[in-house]
Order: structure tokens, then C-alpha cells, then sequence
């Protein structure tokens, strides 16, 4: 019994009979790297289509919005959407808070941006 296990372990150390594959080729073309110019006007423009712009679209309607409302639009959960409404808060944006007629809380967003508060001041 003691040499089936001995050689089990000793067949485990053999090297490998499969064949080795060659090392990857290096590649012969540069990357291509973007101008300073396109990273600049990169990270100045907003990304179009992402959760928070839909979130701050509906606040800026009219009627403002329900925590429902932006449930819906972003399938997030109802405190994940406050904790959006804060980091908005925190990022600068005038946030208002009232009832509708049905006793909703309703959120707007008010047309100025203050001067956003840094973390470190929290």
C-alpha cells in the first residue's frame, strides 16, 4: 500500500510530456496613444448616457421626482438612490426636497451649482 502512494506522489514530480508552446511574439506596431489635446476634452465633457445623468435629468423636470421615479430609471434600491442624491449634494448641486399631493417626497434640482464641499471638510 505505502508504494502506491510513494509513486503517486513521485509521478506528479515527472516533468510534462506535452508538447511547450512557443512564447508569445512581441509586438511589432506602437500602440497608438491619444493627443494630449483628445485626453483634455476627454475628461472635460460629461459621459452621455450613464446612471447619475439620467438621475440628474429627472430632477431637473418640472415636476421634479419620487425616490420611485429613479428607482425605475436606474434599477438601483431606494437608499442606494438617497446615497446618489447626497453624493450630488456633496458634488455641488442644490437639491430640493417637498410633499406632492399624494404626501410623496419629492426631489428638484435647483438651476445654480454652488461650490462643492470637499471630502476632508465632511
Amino acid at each position: 500500500m505505502a508504494n502506491l502512494k510513494s509513486r503517486k506522489k513521485t509521478a506528479s514530480r515527472l516533468p510534462s510530456t506535452r508538447a511547450r508552446t512557443a512564447p508569445p511574439q512581441p509586438k511589432t506596431a506602437e500602440p497608438r496613444r491619444k493627443s494630449a489635446d483628445a485626453a483634455v476634452a476627454a475628461a472635460t465633457q460629461p459621459r452621455l448616457d450613464t446612471k447619475q445623468q439620467r438621475v440628474i435629468e429627472l430632477l431637473q423636470r418640472e415636476g421634479g421626482a419620487a425616490i420611485a421615479d429613479l428607482v425605475a430609471a436606474t434599477g438601483w434600491l431606494p437608499h442606494t438612490t438617497r446615497a446618489a442624491l447626497t453624493r450630488l449634494r456633496q458634488g455641488g448641486h442644490t437639491i430640493l426636497r417637498s410633499q406632492d399631493e399624494a404626501g410623496r417626497t419629492v426631489y428638484r434640482m435647483a438651476g445654480t451649482v454652488r461650490a462643492s464641499r470637499s471630502r476632508g471638510a465632511a
